[in-house]
């Protein structure tokens, strides 16, 4: 599955698109600027993302890389 595939089905589920889930992971303390802050733990997101959402590891791991700014 493409990273933008991830994406889509992610913004299907939850209706968040990508600059929606940044600004959500900033209000909740995970970021800053759309930009993952350095002590934040990929299994702090996944597990926000499970409890408020409810995605799979995958798709959290996709958040996650978009947070990191791994991906765009």
């Amino acid at each position: 599955m493409s990273f933008q595939a991830y994406l889509d089905t992610i913004k299907k589920k939850t209706g968040k698109g990508p600059e929606e889930l940044k600004q959500l992971a900033d209000q909740k303390g995970f970021s800053e600027n759309g930009l993952l802050k350095p002590d934040v733990k990929a299994g702090q997101i996944v597990s926000w993302l499970k409890e408020e959402f409810e995605l799979g590891h995958g798709h959290s791991m996709a958040v996650y890389a978009l947070l990191k700014g791994l991906k765009e």
